[in-house]
């Protein structure tokens, strides 16, 4: 380890505008990451945050274990079920171009699907796809002679009655749900799923490392097992993008957060608001199970977690993410202009459950209410 605590200043692409440098958010973001590396001695860390105008990217530790490479604005980064806030901003897409609408039912997708499961006359419908609101399960569950992810894997758990409750009377956060969404999406745009999140939502936010594409070199963030073992993602598997798989960096989640707390931009600002809105909120929804592990969830965007103001605690927007090994987490105050990314490449829980306490902290300290 080279230089623990290391600022390291954010590198945006060439049209980007240049931000004058603030001295107060560096600290307070400086001050909030040495502590919690200290404390939590993971291998590497990077932490970013926006205020208004404002930016910054620091990093801490190493990417790799005895690497000598600290993280910055540039590593390549897996950040797990973040991937879900992509998929639900690409169903933003389709129902603001008049392509579909959020009371839609879903299917058939070929190869996988005719129709999905349904129950008591619920069918499964695009909004509880994207608000953990359809009953399927959280994980696909093993199919003797089926990859697993496979289409064959996918069609065998959807067969019968897999529905834990009926489809919008209660929330249960499912990864397959967001899988299936991204399938459904795919036949509504009429083109491969990952085609046309890179051409509606990756390319004209501006997020150019952002992709499922597997990165290799020295500047990528490997992860790490509860036991300290290295782990490695593999290749991505397409049936996987609705729900996880993306690869980013730090530079690119702050240009998402610029994206998201832009608010008064005409331009993606139908898409922006249903992104944000309260789809579904927690009262009334029985079970709710799944959701709480970033803080308390009130009501569910289109992939976010909403959290209601309290005590001095702003409205929070968040996501969090885990995946091979590398824990992550994303969050702003869409009305006061503050956002804060986290990403740590061990699978400690108690550091990754840490993480969202110190962005939310963080954030309450910069948009005091």
């Amino acid at each position: 380890m080279k230089h623990a605590f290391t600022v390291l200043s954010i590198a945006l692409f060439a049209t980007a505008p240049a931000f004058a440098d603030d001295p107060l958010l560096k600290e307070a973001v400086e001050f909030s990451g040495q502590i919690f590396f200290i404390d939590k001695n993971v291998p590497g860390m990077v932490i970013a945050a926006v205020r208004e105008d404002e930016s910054t990217v620091l990093g801490f530790g190493e990417v790799r274990k005895g690497s000598g490479i600290e993280p910055n604005g540039d590593t390549r980064i897996g950040v797990g079920s973040i991937t879900k806030t992509f998929t639900g901003l690409s169903l933003a897409h389709l129902v603001a171009d008049g392509t579909a609408r959020m009371t839609d039912t879903v299917g058939p997708h070929e190869g996988v699907f005719a129709t999905l499961p349904s129950r008591d006359g619920n069918a499964i419908r695009l909004i509880d796809l994207v608000t953990h609101s359809s009953g399927l399960p959280r994980e696909l569950e093993p199919v003797e002679g089926a990859d697993k992810y496979s289409d064959q894997s996918f069609a065998a758990n959807l067969e019968g009655d897999p529905l834990l409750f009926t489809p919008g009377t209660g929330m249960l956060y499912s990864n397959i749900g967001f899988d299936v969404l991204a399938m459904a999406l795919s036949d509504l745009a009429g083109m491969p799923y990952a085609d046309y999140l890179q051409q509606q939502v990756l390319e004209p936010i501006g997020l150019q490392a952002t992709s499922y594409a597997k990165q290799e070199g020295q500047n990528v963030m490997t992860g790490y097992d509860w036991n300290g073992n290295e782990m490695y993602p593999g290749e991505p598997f397409p049936n996987k993008f609705g729900a996880s798989s993306l690869e980013t960096t730090a530079n690119d989640m702050v240009r998402y957060l610029q994206w998201n707390l832009d608010r008064f931009n005409e331009q993606d600002a139908e898409v922006r608001a249903l992104s944000h809105a309260a789809w579904t909120m927690r009262d009334g929804m029985d079970p709710v199970y799944g959701l709480d592990g970033s803080g308390h969830m009130s009501a569910l965007g289109l992939g976010w977690v909403i959290m209601m103001p309290e005590k001095d605690a702003p409205l929070i927007i968040q996501k969090s993410g885990g995946a091979d090994g590398i824990f992550s987490y994303i969050a702003f105050a869409p009305s006061r202009g503050v956002g804060v990314f986290i990403s740590i490449n061990k699978f400690d829980f108690s550091a990754g459950a840490e993480i969202a306490t110190v962005a939310n902290k963080l954030i309450t300290a910069l948009a005091p209410r």
